[in-house]
């Protein structure tokens, strides 16, 4: 049996009781929706001040799988892998910490803390010093190191019940999903709107995906791609919406009527009419997006104060104190840096001398030849889809083949999945050429590949291939399908 002991995010720790209680509740029903897919036999226990996840299976590949997901969902601040049990004596609570961590406390230094709850014989200071000094004994190249040891064994001793830690990890800490109701986050692809989604989803807030299409089919394959990884990733547990608008329209527009400086900040004013439009028709309060100050011209104060007033629609903006290293370094811990960097950056309107102090009077005078009837159109007529149908698209447009008695002798199985992830199960028992191409990496470097050559995308689950092949299909490439294998 697996044993994961869940802490709460401090922020819920102290709130009020029935706040608290609700918020529980709420990462209770999130862990259940998502480790249930798991494995049935997944058991939650709430316990208030903390939860107690539990699965009968002891299975190697499990344990990473829910070790992957509790380090990722909204509420959990940390989560500890752990055993428990009934105990008779503190002589038995050493014994039982020592058949765990005998061999991990080899050549290492070590320290032993002990909480303990209830009336017993001994203090928790006795009990340190007792299972320190007992392990210190029993394993001859260990040595007790108060400060900064190399290993520390926690022991929980609830009354009658002994609780082993042998793991900890971390979790992504912020509120569970939906406690804080639903945002509209304008995502491109790139770094900045990525890491704003991900903030809003870590405070709680079920976020829906906005994008407007400057780059055609390509460009939003790409940015559905990245919605559908933080979607996957970090709010598995919810349903949410991927909303395009096809904005070439508006874009030629502005290039035609408006002053060659205000280009900028009327394409953004522009957008917020349109989010603002979307954000009503699928019932949100707030749009969110990846803006800094001063990071490009139109993001200076002067600027966003005009950008602001065409919506009375919230604008939430999480990164906007932000220096673009933060930005990117905080992407790359979320898995999105990669992803990110393959994005082409598609910008329609490009001043040659942009404004950074925009005047209210002059735009609004400049939007005046604009349709904002045609806009309000472009953004009713918005395609929505449901991101978990992002899946099923790409599986309907791509060659997918179940084993490789469907492939030719000399096709090549390009496993796209991340290092880490390959080493953790490496692709084995194929008949057929296997390559390693992590997916960030394929949009620049699949065209090096030769391309006389038939290439079948793998990953775990079958998404991020397929995906990845309709990307590379509609860039032009022919010479592409997906191989599902055995998952």
């Amino acid at each position: 049996m697996m044993e994961f002991l869940v802490k709460l995010h401090p922020e819920i720790s102290i709130k009020s009781k029935s706040v608290r209680k609700r918020q529980t509740m709420l990462l209770e029903q999130n862990l259940k929706t998502i480790l249930l897919r798991l494995d049935p036999s997944v058991a939650i226990k709430n316990n208030y001040d903390h939860l107690l996840v539990q699965v009968e299976s002891s299975s190697p590949k499990l344990r990473q799988q829910m070790i992957d997901h509790l380090g990722c969902i909204p509420g959990i601040v940390q989560f500890m892998e752990m055993q428990s049990g009934a105990y008779s004596s503190l002589h038995d609570i050493f014994e039982q910490v020592k058949a765990v961590f005998s061999q991990r406390l080899e050549g290492k230094s070590f320290c032993v803390r002990v909480k303990r709850t209830g009336d017993h014989e001994f203090s928790s200071l006795e009990a340190e010093r007792y299972i320190g000094g007992g392990l210190n004994q029993h394993i001859p190249s260990a040595r007790v190191q108060l400060k900064n040891p190399d290993e520390v064994v926690r022991v929980e001793i609830k009354r009658d019940q002994l609780i082993i830690v042998s793991q900890v990890f971390d979790g992504m800490g912020g509120f569970p999903l939906p406690s804080q109701t639903d945002v509209l986050s304008l995502i491109s692809g790139g770094f900045d709107s990525a890491v704003a989604s991900y903030l809003m989803i870590r405070k709680g807030l079920r976020t829906h995906y906005l994008f407007f299409n400057l780059g055609g089919a390509a460009h939003e394959t790409g940015v559905r791609q990245m919605a559908f990884y933080l979607w996957q990733k970090f709010s598995l547990s919810h349903k949410v919406k991927f909303i395009s608008v096809d904005f070439a329209p508006v874009v030629t527009e502005i290039l035609e009527k408006v002053d060659n400086g205000l280009m900028g900040v009327v394409l953004k004013r522009q957008m917020m009419r349109a989010a603002a439009i979307v954000a009503e028709r699928i019932g949100v309060q707030a749009i969110v997006t990846g803006e800094s100050v001063g990071q490009v011209a139109s993001q200076t104060i002067a600027n966003l104060s005009v950008i602001d007033k065409a919506t009375d629609t919230l604008v939430l903006r999480p990164l906007i104190y932000q220096d673009k290293q933060e930005i990117i370094d905080l992407a790359r811990k979320i898995g999105a840096e990669d992803m990110a960097k393959t994005m082409p950056e598609y910008c329609g309107v490009i001043s040659n001398k942009p404004t950074i102090n925009a005047e209210l009077a002059k735009v609004l005078q400049a939007e005046q030849q604009l349709d904002l009837a045609a806009l309000e159109k472009l953004a009713l007529d918005a395609n929505v889809l449901d991101i978990r149908t992002v899946e099923f698209q790409a599986e309907q447009q791509i060659s997918t083949v179940l084993d490789e008695s469907a492939m030719a002798e000399d096709a090549i199985i390009l496993d796209i999945r991340a290092p880490d992830e390959v080493d953790i199960k490496p692709l084995t028992g194929v008949s057929h050429q296997v390559q390693l191409l992590p997916f960030y990496k394929l949009a620049g470097q699949f065209s090096q590949l030769d391309q006389g050559q038939q290439y079948y995308l793998y990953c775990e689950r079958g998404v991020m291939s397929r995906l990845q092949a309709l990307l590379l299909t509609e860039q032009g490439h022919q010479n592409v399908g997906v191989y599902r294998g055995d998952f």
